[in-house]
């Protein structure tokens, strides 16, 4: 028998001034992009945007629909819409961001699980991790490549 021990470091930062800039840009982008959510069911309007290897920063927000299983995760959004219109860049960071009828929320606010194996799926389908980064009022919160957020996701052995 082995015993193999899991070990996830997560940063914390209690302001985004306290955040490297470009993690900074990348998280009011998110931020604005949540205004831009459809969720009139919920009204749990989330925002996300991708920063990709090639300068660009891709935004996208969640988008309900009255049947729940039709709608799409602001950070599927942005990624997909990313990977579709730069399939060459790989993805270097995606900040994610959420807002209720009171607010920001007090977080931070973490992808859903099919938005974690996306997340996975971009940093197989590149070769690399990225830096995640989960906004909320009380706090924000850093990790380093997805396997953070989904120590045991399925993906092909790129990254194994």
């Amino acid at each position: 028998m082995r015993i193999k021990e899991l070990q996830i470091r997560i940063y914390e930062y209690e302001a985004v001034v306290e955040l490297p800039e470009t993690d900074q840009k990348l998280l009011l982008a998110a931020r604005k992009a949540a205004h831009n959510a459809y969720a009139p069911y919920s009204n749990f309007c989330v925002g996300a945007a991708v920063l990709l290897e090639n300068g660009e920063i891709i935004a996208g927000s969640n988008q309900e629909n009255a049947d729940f299983t039709d709608g799409l995760c602001a950070e599927r959004v942005a990624l997909f819409y990313a990977n579709s219109t730069y399939p060459d860049s790989a993805v270097k960071a995606i900040a994610v961001t959420a807002r209720n009828t009171k607010g920001l929320v007090e977080g931070p606010a973490q992808p859903c699980g099919s938005c974690r194996q996306a997340l996975v799926e971009a940093e197989s389908r590149y070769e690399q991790h990225m830096r995640i980064i989960m906004d909320g009022r009380k706090r924000i919160q850093v990790l380093e490549g997805a396997d953070n957020l989904l120590p045991f996701a399925f993906k092909p052995d790129a990254l194994n």
